[in-house]
C-alpha cells in the first residue's frame, strides 16, 4: 500500500467530506470554483485536452466526481466516477452499456419501483430479465449464465438486506458483473466497490445531497473498459447534469457526515418507539438489533440509513396518520433534511400492503419528531 493510499484510508468521514474533490489551493481563487457555463471550449487544431464540448465534460463535474469518488472508494487508484442528470440515468448507463441482446441479468424483486419498467425495456431489446428478492440472499438461486448481478441493499422500500461479499464472490465465480444500488446506504453507509462489487450506483437526489433541490446519478466503478462503456452511454443518450446542479451538489457534500450521523441516529430512536405501539406491524430498520437484517447489515454497514417502514392497519388509517403530521411532510423520495413520509402504495409499483409507510427521517430534534409522530398515531386512531 503506498503511502498515499494509507493516508486516504486513514482519513475520517468528517474529514474527507469537507475536502473532497477541491483542485489545489490558488492564491486568491476560491476553495470551491464556482459553476463553469459552457456549451463548447476554446479548441484550436487537433482535438487535446480534458475539455472540448459540453456534453462529454465539465470541470465542475470533474471536481463533483473526484469528489464522489473520494467518498464510494477512498484511496482507491482503480475507481473512476461518472454523474448523471439523474439516479435512473445512472441506473440505466450501467444495464444498457453492459448488456446486449441474448444476456440474462439479475434485478432484485423488491427493488426500486421503476425496475419493472425497466424489465420491460430490456425484455423489449431481448435481454432475459430474472428477478428474486433481496432478503436471504435469494438472487444466488438464479445466478448462472447471468451476464450481470444488480443488488439493491438496503432494499426499497422494505429495507431487507443480503450479504453482497456472499453474492459478489459467486457472481464472479460464474462470470457475472456486479452492480449494487447504493442510493439508500450513501458511500458513508457501505462501500460496495470495498465489498468487491464491480459498480455502486446511486441517486445523489436523495440522503448524498440531502436537501430534496436537485436530480442527480452517479456511477463509480473499477473496471476501466466496463467504465469506458458507461462514459460512452452518457455521451450517446446525452443524460447530462447542469453545471449549477453539480456545483450546489459539491458544496452539500460538505455537510454530509454531519446529516448522516444526525438522521441515522435519530431514525433509530424513532424505530425503538414505533417497536411499542401495537397498531404497528412489520417494523423495518435495519439499525435495530431485532430487525431480521441486523447481522448482516452490521457486518457490511457502516451506518443503517435513515428510512423506517412499517404498516398501519388500513389505507385509511395510514392516510389519517399522514395528514395528522406536522413536522413530516407527505411526499416521495427520501434523505433530506425535512422529514417525509408516504403511503408507498399510492404510487402502484411495490408490492406493499395498503397502510405500508416509508419514512424519511430529517434532522429535527429527535424528540420532536418522535413526539409528533406518536401524537399523529393517536390522532389517527380516531
Amino acid at each position: 500500500m503506498s503511502e498515499a493510499t494509507h493516508d486516504a484510508d486513514q482519513t475520517g468521514d468528517g474529514t474527507r467530506a469537507v475536502r473532497a474533490g477541491l483542485p489545489e489551493a490558488v492564491k486568491h481563487e476560491p476553495t470551491l470554483p464556482g459553476p463553469v457555463f459552457a456549451a463548447h471550449f476554446h479548441l484550436p487544431g487537433e482535438v487535446t485536452g480534458p475539455y472540448s464540448y459540453g456534453r462529454d465534460d465539465n470541470p465542475t463535474w470533474t471536481l463533483l466526481e473526484r469528489a464522489i469518488g473520494e467518498l464510494e472508494a477512498p484511496g482507491r487508484d482503480d475507481a473512476e466516477t461518472l454523474v448523471f442528470a439523474s439516479g435512473m440515468a445512472a441506473i440505466s448507463a450501467v444495464l444498457f452499456s453492459q448488456l446486449r441482446a441474448g444476456d440474462a441479468v439479475v434485478l432484485p424483486s423488491d427493488g426500486y419501483q421503476v425496475l419493472p419498467l425497466v424489465r420491460t425495456q430490456l425484455e423489449a431489446y431481448g435481454i432475459e430479465v430474472r428477478t428474486a428478492p433481496t432478503g436471504g440472499d435469494a438472487q444466488l438461486e438464479v445466478l448462472d449464465g447471468a451476464r450481470l448481478l444488480w443488488i439493491e441493499s438496503p432494499s426499497n422500500p422494505g429495507l431487507d438486506v443480503c450479504d453482497i461479499r456472499r453474492l459478489v464472490e459467486a457472481a464472479h465465480a460464474r462470470g457475472a458483473l456486479v452492480a449494487v444500488d447504493n442510493t439508500l446506504a450513501t458511500p458513508l453507509g457501505q462501500r460496495p466497490l470495498d465489498l468487491g462489487a464491480d459498480f455502486s450506483v446511486a441517486s445523489g437526489t436523495k440522503q448524498l445531497t440531502g436537501h430534496g433541490d436537485l436530480l442527480l446519478g452517479y456511477v463509480t466503478g473499477r473496471d476501466g473498459d466496463a467504465m469506458a462503456a458507461v462514459r460512452r452511454w452518457r455521451k450517446i443518450v446525452g443524460a447530462i447534469l447542469g453545471p449549477m446542479e453539480a456545483w450546489l451538489a459539491h458544496r452539500s457534500i460538505a455537510t454530509l457526515p454531519l446529516r448522516v450521523d444526525r438522521q441515522n441516529a435519530t431514525a433509530l430512536t424513532l424505530a425503538e418507539a414505533l417497536r411499542q405501539r401495537p397498531e404497528i406491524s412489520g417494523l423495518r430498520y435495519p439499525g435495530l438489533p431485532d430487525d431480521p437484517s441486523h447481522k448482516v447489515a452490521s457486518q457490511q454497514m457502516r451506518r443503517y440509513g435513515c428510512v423506517v417502514s412499517f404498516t398501519l392497519p388500513t389505507r385509511a388509517r395510514a392516510e389519517r396518520f399522514l395528514a395528522a403530521l406536522r413536522l413530516v411532510e407527505d411526499a416521495t423520495s427520501f434523505g433530506g433534511v425535512r422529514s417525509t413520509a408516504e403511503r408507498r402504495g399510492r404510487w402502484g409499483g411495490d408490492a406493499v400492503p395498503e397502510g405500508f409507510i416509508r419514512m424519511s427521517v430529517g434532522a429535527e430534534d429527535p424528540e420532536d419528531l418522535v413526539a409528533d409522530v406518536l401524537r399523529a398515531l393517536d390522532a389517527s386512531a380516531e
